[in-house]
């Protein structure tokens, strides 16, 4: 089931993740952002083929390096879709020798107690079953939380690991994301609790049980060192949770053995009308300045 060669470039390699994995609510937003406007598309197929569309041009670019790029997050749409011929999974391993993820959960359920889990994942089985017939390597799942809550922050990482480990059974390597509200006038107290309740659950995990962390970028730097040196710990990711490339890449810097999966970091300043010229060296420009944050 699992690749190997991929886990070893995961573990050791150096670089950052792609997060390329917009979804259904966020998807306008991303065309928006790439200089294409909601008149563009009239149903939902047009507006994933111009979504697909622009991540092909960024997954094919020469920018797109595997010498910075350990590994992509797909969104489901993007799996099942084709790149010259390969499907997306396919493409990255083979032809860029980048590790391909899968985001799968469904988006998160209302805010209670100042959390936000995950709505549930009715189909999860079957997606994992797919997956692993696209070669996706590993998944990543989010949830969110916005206040210091004991019980709640618990809540968030039961629920996390729980499908963690069904994921785990079905061979793949699943990320862990419990975001913190990078915005949360408790977000230093968020952490605390998140990293103690972490730690929990890592030390229950069996020897061959191995997860991926993706957490905001801590207040204190290098607080998550324990989790980064956690031997059931492939590695741990940061998102940039709506800090600008750059305050993202300086915060990331101060902390040892944190590597980036970014996405809107990655792709804020690139547009639709560039030549492939100024859309290559603006994707090279975000690349190259979150691997040296990421190394």
């Amino acid at each position: 089931m699992m690749n190997q060669q991929q886990f070893e470039k995961m573990k050791n390699g150096k670089g950052f993740i792609a997060a390329l994995d917009q979804s259904g609510g966020s998807t306008p937003k991303a065309l928006a952002a790439y200089g294409i406007g909601e008149d563009a598309y009239t149903n939902a197929k047009e507006m994933f083929d111009l979504v697909h569309d622009m991540r092909t041009r960024i997954i094919t670019s020469p920018s797109f390096d595997p010498d910075s790029i350990l590994g992509a997050i797909l969104f489901e749409q993007t799996m099942d879709s084709k790149i010259e011929g390969l499907y997306t999974a396919d493409y990255l391993a083979e032809k860029k020798g980048i590790v391909p993820f899968l985001k799968v959960d469904k988006g998160l359920a209302d805010e209670s107690n100042g959390v936000q889990l995950m709505k549930p994942i009715n189909d999860l089985d079957e997606t994992l079953r797919r997956a692993n017939e696209r070669h996706i390597f590993g998944t990543k799942m989010r949830s969110v939380i916005k206040k210091a809550n004991p019980e709640a922050i618990k809540e968030v990482v039961d629920q996390q690991f729980e499908i963690g480990k069904q994921i785990l059974a079905a061979g793949l390597v699943p990320i862990i994301e419990p975001e913190v509200d990078i915005n949360s006038s408790e977000k230093e107290q968020c952490e605390e609790i998140l990293k103690t309740e972490i730690l929990n659950q890592l030390d229950q995990l069996n020897e061959d049980q191995n997860v991926m962390l993706k957490l905001s970028i801590p207040t204190q730097k290098n607080f998550y060192k324990e989790l980064i040196n956690h031997p059931r710990v492939v590695r741990v990711v940061a998102l940039s949770g709506g800090y600008s490339t750059e305050v993202a890449n300086e915060k990331l810097k101060e902390n040892d053995g944190l590597i980036a999966s970014f996405s809107r970091a990655l792709s804020q300043d690139l547009n639709v009308n560039q030549s492939d010229e100024e859309f290559n060296d603006t994707l090279n420009r975000a690349v190259q300045s979150i691997y040296e944050a990421s190394v």
